[in-house]
C-alpha cells in the first residue's frame, strides 16, 4: 500500500468529506483536498497544477481553494483562486496554514485538514454567500495522485 493510501483512513475521509460539505452549506465557494507520495516540482507549482487539473478556475466566481499536501514530502500548500485571493485579509491563509501545521506536527493528519477546510469555509460564507442559485460546481471527494 502507498503512502498515500496510509496517510487517511477511510474513515478519517470521510470526516475530511463531511468538513467540505458543512465547510460549502452557506457559501458559493467550493474546496477541494488534493493528496499525492511527492511533488517534482515546488510545491506551490505543483499546488496551481493540481488545481488547474481539477477544474477549480472554472468556478462562476473564482472562489475555489485547494488543500494540497504531499505526503513523503511532509509539505503542504492552500492556494486559493483570485477571486477568493482578493477577498480574504493579508496573512490569512499564513493563520489557516499555522492551525493546520500543529495538527500536523502531532500526526493529526484528518483534524489538521479538517480544521483548514473550515477555516476556509467560514472565510468563504463571509465574503461569498450561499444563495438559492448556488450549485456544488466540484466534487467533494479527495482527489489522490
Amino acid at each position: 500500500m502507498s503512502h498515500v493510501e496510509e496517510f487517511l483512513s477511510a474513515e478519517e475521509e470521510q470526516d475530511i468529506i463531511n468538513a467540505i460539505v458543512e465547510a460549502e452549506k452557506n457559501t458559493s465557494g467550493e474546496i477541494r483536498v488534493h493528496i499525492e507520495a511527492s511533488a517534482k516540482i515546488d510545491h506551490f507549482s505543483r499546488a496551481q497544477q493540481i488545481f488547474h487539473f481539477l477544474k477549480m478556475g472554472n468556478t462562476k466566481e473564482n472562489n475555489g481553494v485547494l488543500i494540497y499536501v504531499a505526503v513523503d514530502d511532509k509539505k503542504f500548500v492552500i492556494y486559493g483562486d483570485s477571486g477568493i485571493d482578493r477577498a480574504v485579509p493579508n496573512g490569512f491563509w499564513d493563520t489557516t496554514k499555522d492551525v493546520m501545521a500543529s495538527h500536523f506536527k502531532k500526526g493529526d493528519f484528518k483534524q489538521g485538514i479538517v480544521e483548514g477546510v473550515l477555516m476556509a469555509g467560514k472565510e468563504l460564507k463571509s465574503h461569498f454567500p450561499w444563495n438559492q442559485n448556488d450549485t456544488n460546481e466540484l466534487s467533494d471527494a479527495i482527489s489522490k495522485g
